[in-house]
């Protein structure tokens, strides 16, 4: 871990050569440098945690650590190795009037969320997490604890009656979406993001957990899978053609309403063209509008179902 840790920390651009100036006078870039000049020395402390928590024991936040899996001392918990330092990297002079840092987490960490993420990665390497360094977060640069809490009993992300409230702290377009009148039961607590999406990384479009958006769907909507005997094109390509899947002012989160969302496509046929008769009210301006007669419009396997209408 030692060794994975200080590769990351080079690999982020950094040099030897870090000033002793005080920690809350260096630049992000002399931070990096004095870390990792201490993890080539090595300068770990002979009494792990107990040295750190002679300063840090007073803090609820620090403490809060041995309620959760983090702080336990079996397995391969950190506090059953390095403790601390097994995170936080070699003490060294930290301890001295605080004038060398140590690495720290969180979106208001002086440390690159690279140089954070790869202590995280160096215990946390399983299949949810293998393509973490092509995800949408990885390349923004979001650091893991700008999402996941270490030092608390329960990590708020992982409980799924917080989840959406965690991602909705970055996502707003989507919390706002998730409001709107038509929307997946997520403002409810029903349905989490992670449900669709794996915020570490996966091998498709938007961190999607399936191949394809539609196979996404295909989850739930089981019967809107085809292959049909009369297929509806859009439908067939993407799900996204025709809804907005995390809320819309429309019904069934159509990103239009019908007629207008039929005419994007059909808008050159003369009867889907013209909805709305001089004489008043119409097919196309009552009720489902398009659907009124075309009411299989995710295809149909009737015989006579060409224009999806039984």
């Amino acid at each position: 871990m030692k060794n994975r840790l200080l590769i990351a920390l080079l690999i982020s651009g950094t040099s030897l050569g870090a000033s002793a100036a005080p920690w809350s006078n260096q630049s992000q870039q002399q931070i990096m440098d004095t870390l990792v000049e201490k993890f080539e020395q090595g300068n770990y402390s002979k009494k792990g945690a107990d040295s750190c928590l002679m300063c840090h024991k007073k803090n609820e936040k620090v403490m809060a650590l041995f309620n959760g899996v983090h702080g336990s001392l079996q397995g391969n918990s950190p506090m059953a190795g390095l403790q601390c330092e097994a995170c936080h990297g070699p003490q060294g002079k930290h301890n001295r009037g605080g004038k060398e840092p140590m690495l720290d987490f969180g979106s208001q960490a002086l440390a690159t969320a690279q140089a954070q993420n790869s202590v995280c990665l160096s215990c946390h390497q399983d299949s949810p997490r293998m393509s973490w360094h092509a995800s949408s977060h990885n390349l923004e640069e979001v650091a893991c604890a700008s999402c996941h809490q270490v030092h608390t009993g329960q990590d708020p992300i992982l409980d799924k009656q917080q989840q959406n409230g965690v991602c909705t702290e970055c996502h707003s377009q989507q919390k706002a979406q998730i409001h709107q009148r038509s929307s997946h039961p997520m403002k409810w607590d029903q349905m989490q993001c992670s449900d669709c999406h794996n915020p570490h990384g996966s091998q498709s479009d938007a961190d999607l957990k399936q191949v394809t958006l539609n196979d996404t769907c295909y989850q739930c909507h089981a019967e809107k899978r085809g292959p049909k005997l009369w297929e509806h094109a859009p439908v067939m390509d993407n799900c996204a053609n025709c809804h907005s899947p995390h809320g819309s002012v429309n019904d069934n989160l159509l990103k239009a309403r019908a007629p207008l969302l039929c005419q994007q496509c059909h808008s050159g046929n003369v009867h889907a063209s013209r909805p709305y008769a001089p004489g008043g009210d119409t097919g196309f301006s009552a009720g489902g509008s398009c659907l009124n007669c075309h009411s299989q419009i995710h295809g149909s396997n009737h015989p006579q179902g060409k224009a999806l209408q039984r």
